[in-house]
């Protein structure tokens, strides 16, 4: 029996190894998806200005946590009803009421860079390139309004000015992933 399980699982593995990356990536994301019809996980931003926290998918829940801005990029790990588990950049889980989320997409730069000193930056540049000019020197655990990406770079603004930064920089975009 062990035998045929290991072949079976060879087999399934040629076969995606045939099928190619593409089409893999489009097989888990089909099969990827929450009770919505949406992708799970999927970055949102938070639309209210206080959002509680829950510990438990109900306002029957304690409150854990409680944010106090609009616009902080959270992911959608988990879906329950009218309600989302979230997760924010610091690592920190809850549910909160989906009436509370925004599709707008947003980013924290380099959060895991904060405190390493005043020297640490995330560049933003005028163009989509590690060539081309810094227009800004943006802070690790700055909060930027995400327009797209193209795998690689994201158009960015914060505060009026508006530029590419490294998708590898920020919290907010996964790696490789392509939107407008």
């Amino acid at each position: 029996m062990r035998h045929l399980h290991s072949r079976i699982c060879t087999v399934v593995l040629v076969a995606l190894m045939a099928l190619g990356s593409q089409a893999v990536s489009n097989a888990f994301a089909q099969a990827a998806k929450g009770p919505s019809g949406l992708p799970l996980p999927r970055f949102v931003s938070l639309k209210a200005k206080s959002v509680n926290l829950r510990v438990g998918p109900s306002v029957d829940y304690a409150v854990a946590w409680r944010y106090m801005k609009s616009g902080v990029p959270v992911e959608i790990i988990q879906e329950y009803d009218n309600w989302r588990r979230i997760r924010d950049a610091d690592g920190t889980e809850g549910w909160v009421n989906q009436a509370l989320l925004s599709g707008e997409r947003t980013a924290v730069t380099a959060p895991w860079m904060r405190g390493k000193g005043a020297d640490v930056f995330v560049n933003m540049r005028r163009e989509p390139q590690s060539s081309s000019a810094i227009i800004a020197k943006l802070e690790p655990g700055v909060v930027i309004k995400v327009g797209e990406c193209n795998g690689d770079w994201c158009r960015a603004e914060v505060e009026g000015a508006g530029g590419w930064v490294s998708q590898a920089e920020i919290w907010g975009a996964y790696p490789g992933e392509a939107f407008k």
